[in-house]
């Protein structure tokens, strides 16, 4: 890939992050205006962002870099079972650690509604919608344009260091935090990258992204150093540690949650280099993963 394309695609797939996030605003404020119910506001939602990100990611590929979707690790949609469960797994074994850690349990006094929404929310606006998204964009065209062009380490981490500079732009955080939040989702990036060019598809790291915000930032239960307005329950930490709090931005960039990206990691690449040993998986073949394969 030339260096005008890379640059191209890089732009355009964070336009496109931009583009379907107007898109799902406008329509959910329309929903909202029409009396739909929060809830199935949400819903909708998060297919509507989720579909409307693929579909632009097809576009591009197909008609302006004339290339096929599973160049770019967008094969047809299926799930490996191992990465189903390592989704379930990584925020369980992460959530079960701070359940053990001093603290209490706060429930916000919300009607049925109000609790169904908070849910829905976490799972199909954080989960479904936002999970598949970032995972097309960033694992998908941002990762696999870089690593044409640069390699596979510029690939994997390029776009993982943008990912995690996304979510400190405009958040008025310590230095301290914004160091923090940028060594996790870094992490964190190159965690899903990783899982994506084991199985050279995006779906797997969506699945393992989508399940994280479900059960780490969903509406369900929030672990945390205050109570959660915007969650069903809270468990609120004695602690104050910031390594093990993650500072301003949550325990999603606590020094717990960075080892679990780091052995999911390592399980990852030594899933792949055993396939490259036992000669399984041809590299590059349905998406770039060699440094032989950079233009």
């Amino acid at each position: 890939m030339k260096t005008g394309k890379m640059v191209l695609t890089i732009v355009v797939s964070v336009v496109f992050l931009l583009l379907a996030s107007v898109v799902q605003g406008l329509v959910m404020s329309l929903l909202t205006a029409a009396g739909i119910p929060a809830w199935l506001n949400h819903i909708a939602g998060g297919f509507l962002y989720a579909v409307l990100a693929y579909l632009l990611v097809r576009l591009y590929c197909t008609r302006v870099l004339k290339e096929e979707l599973a160049a770019f690790c967008v094969p047809k949609c299926r799930i490996q079972m191992k990465w189903a469960v390592a989704a379930v797994l990584l925020p369980a074994l992460v959530s079960a650690f701070y359940l053990f850690l001093p603290g209490s349990y706060v429930s916000n006094p919300l009607d049925t509604g109000v609790k169904l929404a908070f849910v829905t929310r976490g799972v199909f606006l954080a989960g479904v919608g936002a999970g598949v998204v970032e995972e097309l964009l960033f694992r998908g065209l941002l990762m696999n344009a870089v690593m044409k062009k640069c390699g596979m380490a510029a690939g994997i981490f390029a776009p993982s260091v943008l990912f995690a500079l996304l979510h400190i732009i405009g958040m008025e955080f310590s230095l301290l935090s914004c160091v923090q939040v940028m060594v996790a989702g870094t992490m964190v990036g190159v965690m899903f990258s990783l899982i994506a060019l084991e199985g050279h598809s995006v779906w797997n790291s969506a699945i393992v992204h989508g399940v994280w915000n479900m059960i780490i930032i969903g509406g369900g239960l929030t672990i945390g150093t205050e109570v959660n307005g915007y969650s069903v329950s809270s468990y609120v930490l004695e602690t104050r540690s910031f390594w093990l709090t993650g500072g301003e931005f949550g325990i999603e960039s606590s020094v717990v949650a960075i080892i679990g990206y780091i052995v999911v990691s390592l399980a990852a690449a030594w899933m792949k280099i055993n396939k490259f040993r036992k000669g399984g998986t041809a590299c590059g073949e349905a998406c770039f993963s060699c440094d032989r394969y950079a233009e």
